[in-house]
């Protein structure tokens, strides 16, 4: 279902109404289309620390840019990152805070790994301040930290810990369809940052803001498991190309556009649905070239005969399947409350237990959740979704070591308000309440949420292991 009040204000007509009346003005989100580059515009870079204070992270990050062909931007002052970028073979266009302000930038880009002491954080002002307004629509500002584990001291940690609340908030003040993340970067994962970096430029992270993201716990190499594909080696275009995909509840919304955007990407996609489901997932199904599977993942027998079929591998699991089942506890018939908890989280939990068993999941496999708002927000007459969905992130953090040894990762992503038929049969009012209580002041699109699993499931996201990514355009609840 389309935002009618997002199209109304980006007319022209509509745009001077909501001015005069001072009614909130989204901006109409930029979104992927295949053959685009990673980014249109300047990207400008900085770094942070103490006087003398080496910046590991800066070769790592200027060449991940280099490769993905952006045009670089540097500060006047910062000989360091200048000297980084010329022995990388780069140029740079060199930014200078009293210059006009039609030098504009797509993105700002801040390592601030070496930040060591809360004196120290006035570099956030001293990059930010005079480029923020030089950003432009649909811009990108990603800042470079460290994990807390890996900080050596009690005052780097806290500086460290600061650019949370640094990043969320700048996310809430931007507008114009930007967005603003935090990456701490583990030290064994300076040269995993490839695909994450190229999911954040893009119009590929249109609905994702104000996030933390993890990258280490296990990485080795460059494109994760010592038996990935390092960054050099990737098809940017095609990355999943010879490699299979299985995706439940495939048959529409959400699991379609996952279904669809694998397969855009170059994987065999096998889409799962319960057989009352069969028409719909045999046309998507026929559309992307896969394969469909008609099962109820409930089932005793599903475990066992999905890892038969994939018996000879399977590269990407996708936990799509779920219902809701809402009511309030009061009111719940404990029929209610077991069906659901056995659709979202226990048949996940089986079915992954019997593919690892047989082998099945392939030596740099991906397994990618769906969890959502409700998973860390709760929300009343949800308290079995909520349960499931809260669960699954509990098992995405807890089995993530577990498959580090594997050369495998688990994610999660947590759907904020999404545009599907479920949305769309709401209250009015509700639907606009969610739809406006977010930094992006509007609804996210099934796209959104398969372009974040296909970043998750990425070959080169060896180094992102249990995350859990909200697609919510930085929902004011449980932000």
């Amino acid at each position: 279902m389309s935002d009618r009040y997002v199209t109304l204000v980006n007319t022209r007509p509509g745009g001077m109404l909501a001015r005069r009346v001072g009614l909130p003005r989204p901006v109409a989100l930029e979104r992927y289309r295949p053959g685009e580059p990673v980014i249109r515009g300047r990207v400008l870079v900085g770094g942070a620390g103490g006087e003398g204070v080496a910046r590991p992270l800066l070769d790592a990050l200027v060449g991940a840019l280099g490769e993905a062909g952006c045009e670089l931007a540097t500060s006047v002052d910062d000989e360091r990152l200048r000297a980084v970028v010329a022995q990388a073979g780069l140029d740079a266009t060199v930014f200078n805070g009293e210059a006009p302000g039609e030098q504009r930038f797509k993105a700002l880009v801040l390592d601030a790994s070496g930040i060591a002491d809360s004196s120290e954080l006035v570099a956030l002002h001293a990059f930010f301040h005079p480029t923020v307004r030089r950003l432009e629509r649909c811009g990108r500002v990603i800042v470079l930290g460290r994990p807390a584990g890996e900080c050596t001291s009690v005052r780097q940690q806290t500086a460290q810990r600061a650019l949370e609340g640094f990043t969320r908030s700048l996310g809430k003040e931007l507008g114009g369809g930007s967005t603003v993340q935090l990456v701490l970067v583990g030290a064994d994962a300076h040269d995993g940052m490839a695909s994450t970096l190229r999911f954040l430029l893009s119009p590929r992270s249109a609905y994702v803001s104000g996030q933390v993201i993890r990258l280490g716990g296990g990485h080795a190499g460059a494109g994760g498991a010592p038996e990935d594909a390092g960054a050099g080696q990737i098809d940017w275009e095609r990355p999943y190309g010879g490699r299979t995909a299985l995706v439940t509840g495939a048959s529409r919304g959400i699991g379609e556009a996952i279904a669809t955007t694998l397969a855009r990407e170059g994987a065999h996609v096998v889409g799962l649905d319960v057989p009352a489901l069969s028409g719909e997932l045999q046309s998507v199904s026929a559309r992307l070239g896969g394969e469909a599977l008609e099962l109820d993942i409930t089932a005793p027998e599903a475990p066992a005969l999905l890892a038969e079929r994939f018996a000879d591998g399977l590269d990407v699991v996708v936990h799509n399947a779920g219902v809701t089942r809402d009511r309030t506890l009061a009111k719940m018939p404990r029929e209610r409350w077991s069906e659901l908890i056995d659709i979202n989280l226990s048949s996940q939990e089986r079915i992954d237990d019997a593919l690892l068993a047989a082998g099945a999941l392939e030596a740099g496999g991906r397994i990618v959740c769906v969890s959502s708002m409700s998973g860390i927000a709760g929300n009343a007459g949800q308290t079995n979704y909520a349960t499931s969905k809260a669960g699954v992130i509990g098992r995405v953090q807890a089995l993530a070591p577990v498959l580090a040894e594997r050369g495998a990762t688990i994610n999660a992503v947590a759907p904020g308000f999404i545009e599907t038929r479920m949305t769309s049969a709401m209250p009015l009012a509700i639907r606009e309440a969610g739809r406006r209580m977010s930094s992006l002041g509007q609804g996210g699109e099934p796209v959104d949420v398969a372009e974040t699993i296909a970043w998750l499931a990425h070959p080169a996201s060896g180094a992102v292991n249990g995350n859990v990514v909200r697609v919510c355009g930085q929902n004011l609840l449980g932000a």
